[in-house]
């Protein structure tokens, strides 16, 4: 059991829910708001996404600078981490007709411009999604071609910002391997593992316990379950030996019928990890941890 556990909180996510929920982040001073309340509540982590202020997933630069401005302009030590992931969606046509690709719901986007905010922001951590899924049922994949993710690492190793490998399958981790024997990812390997997205892992303790030990040795890892399946793994990381992430891009409801806030969920996967006899670590104790630069 990992007895001294980071908590990563994933504000608002790039999902359709900005109906779905009344008090969504949505605005970059919501979604800075937000992430400030969770890292008081005890995230050491904040991963971000931003919209457009109608609340529709987008990938502005101009707005991650604000959201970050904000963030480290506050009284509230934090670590940022970014969403490299957005500019990797495909949404093919129909299947009798594939190649009538729906460009209003189509983002394909160059390595080079899909990291535009990071230059500009230069957080602590950007993900990286290595590989490619349907997510979810329909025509849309999430495209993560081999070669563009060689380009994006090699990038984002550059910069000299940490990638958190997003694993949402065990192919994931294979080809983060890849990259690490490649020197395209620098000692010690942060890994997050996504469970329960259709079609990937499921939120199970037989998909993480697989996907934790086949991490490369000495990698540091958290993991997370969307929906009712958010907090029990939280218990189910922390006992595998690995840190947590809860979160509004994860998970909407602090009970059935009770909408969250961020600080809501934090502070909930706190008490669990505490009851459980850990210990909630700081921000400083995760860059130590994770061997990370704060840049600004």
């Amino acid at each position: 059991m990992n007895k001294d556990v980071v908590i990563t909180c994933a504000v608002t996510g790039s999902g359709a829910t900005q109906d779905k929920h009344p008090d969504l982040p949505k605005t970059p001073r919501q979604i800075a708001d937000s992430a400030i309340e969770a890292a008081k509540a005890g995230a050491a982590i904040v991963h971000i996404h931003v919209r457009d202020d109608d609340g529709t997933p987008c990938r502005d630069p101009g707005k991650f600078e604000e959201v970050c401005e904000l963030i480290r302009a506050s009284d509230t030590d934090v670590v940022l981490n970014l969403t490299a992931g957005m500019g990797g969606d495909l949404t093919l046509g129909p299947p009798d007709d594939p190649m009538r690709i729906d460009e209003a719901a189509t983002d394909m986007a160059p390595a080079h411009e899909r990291l535009e905010h990071v230059r500009r922001c230069m957080p602590e951590i950007c993900t990286l999604d290595c590989g490619t899924m349907n997510f979810g049922h329909g025509d849309y994949i999430m495209t993560n071609t081999t070669s563009m993710l060689f380009a994006l690492a090699k990038e984002i190793q550059e910069l000299g910002v940490k990638p958190e490998i997003e694993a949402f399958d065990t192919g994931n981790i294979v080809h983060a391997q890849e990259l690490i024997d490649e020197g395209l990812i620098d000692e010690p390997p942060l890994f997050q593992l996504c469970l329960g997205i259709p079609y990937g892992a499921p939120a199970s303790t037989t998909s993480m316990k697989a996907m934790a030990e086949m991490l490369p040795k000495g990698s540091n890892w958290s993991a997370f379950g969307i929906s009712r399946m958010q907090m029990p793994m939280v218990a189910q990381a922390a006992l595998l030996g690995g840190n947590v992430r809860v979160g509004l891009e994860d998970n909407l409801y602090l009970e059935r019928g009770v909408f969250a806030s961020n600080a809501d969920l934090v502070a909930k996967a706190r008490r669990i990890l505490e009851l459980m006899g850990a210990r909630v670590c700081t921000p400083d104790e995760a860059r130590e941890r994770f061997a990370l630069k704060k840049h600004r």
